[in-house]
């Protein structure tokens, strides 16, 4: 048989079996990686500690930053740093956190809700308390801008980690996404739950199920308004890796949601999480999965617009934010913050050097005007 027509059978049965025949980095791409200028470590990892799994929030401010994170992959909670130099330099701040906060267990997440009464309270949710048996989304609670915290009772949602994303609704309730299997373990398939507390995060509502793919595992959702504020968009992690992420999206306040479809290819990745620059564009960082992408596996951001993705269209471009030096993917999970000048803080975990120490904790800076133009390969 001709080498030619060995060619066209092999093209013919992959795509058969639906095999992704993606061309390398079809968005044009820029590299920021080695622009260590641009890079701040706010836990440096050890050959003895792994640092993990940070998330951030943006003070009114607009230059107080707070990041929390986890010790070892999926492990204790513990560590809090701030930052009141828009993430310039940081400051731990353990020793504020109750001694218990350390039992919290997985990928522990930050946010800021104003309850009924005007009352702005910080909360930082786990996925469990004590070991991963435990009871689900143990939480603590400040009511001072972070100055003091105190522990609060287990909500107790069984979860695989704990709410990856909220947003605010427009009678000032909040809606907090999560994923678990259906059976309420860790184990795949995985769906998308959410619940809705109309207290400020003391309760929420019985959970229920707005994601459910045959054959695909959606997780980490990303939940985020439209600039117009009539629509929320969700974008989710699949966790096969056999093809892209997932969106959906919802009209009615999250009453209900689309069928999850496929992103555009560049939107491919990991824990997704998003700002809007001042003229409209979107940025989202996450752990690049994109098949036949040049950096999956490291830390990346696509640069696009809002209806890029309700029309599925591919976007602007890409950027290499940090290179990943250890097991290929074990980075990601970021906060992702915009200060008024327009520079966007991008905080991550990564093994940031090709040496012993395991992963850290290490934010990047960026202003999308400052960037040259994108060259595509």
């Amino acid at each position: 048989m001709k080498t030619s027509l060995k060619l066209i059978l092999l093209f013919l049965i992959l795509a058969t079996l639906n095999v992704n025949l993606q061309a390398a980095d079809e968005l044009p791409l820029i590299d920021l990686s080695k622009q260590t200028d641009r890079q701040t470590v706010i836990a440096a990892g050890t050959p003895e500690v792994y640092q993990g799994h940070p998330t951030t929030l943006l003070m009114p401010d607009r230059k107080t930053i707070l990041a929390v994170w986890c010790i070892n992959h999926g492990g204790s909670a513990g560590p809090m740093a701030r930052s009141t130099d828009g993430g310039k330099t940081w400051q731990r701040i353990d020793d504020r956190l109750p001694a218990g906060y350390s039992t919290h267990q997985n990928c522990p997440s930050i946010y800021r809700m104003i309850g009924p009464d005007g009352t702005a309270r910080l909360w930082v949710f786990s996925a469990a308390l004590g070991k991963r048996g435990g009871p689900g989304m143990p939480s603590i609670m400040s009511e001072d801008a972070g100055k003091t915290w105190k522990e609060m009772p287990p909500l107790g949602f069984p979860c695989v980690m704990t709410f990856s994303s909220m947003v605010r609704l427009k009678d000032g309730r909040y809606l907090g996404l999560y994923h678990r299997g259906p059976n309420g373990k860790d184990r795949a398939p995985l769906v998308v739950l959410q619940t809705i507390s109309a207290d400020g995060g003391f309760t929420w509502s019985k959970p229920r199920i707005v994601a459910e793919v045959a054959g695909k595992n959606p997780c980490e959702p990303c939940v985020f308004r439209s600039p117009d504020g009539k629509q929320l968009c969700c974008l989710m992690r699949e966790n096969t890796h056999k093809g892209r992420s997932l969106m959906m999206f919802s009209n009615d306040e999250g009453q209900t949601w689309t069928k999850p479809v496929d992103t555009p290819w560049g939107l491919t990745g990991d824990r997704h999480k998003q700002v809007f620059t001042k003229d409209g564009q979107l940025v989202i960082c996450f752990r690049d999965q994109a098949p036949g992408s040049s950096t999956r596996g490291h830390f990346v951001a696509w640069v696009g617009t809002y209806d890029d993705i309700v029309n599925g269209r591919d976007g602007k471009y890409r950027i290499k934010l940090l290179h990943q030096y250890g097991r290929k993917g074990d980075c990601g999970y970021p906060g992702v913050e915009l200060l008024p000048d327009g520079t966007i803080v991008a905080t991550t975990y990564v093994k940031y050097r090709d040496n012993a120490n395991q992963n850290s904790v290490v934010s990047v800076r960026f202003n999308l005007d400052d960037l040259p133009q994108p060259k595509a390969d």
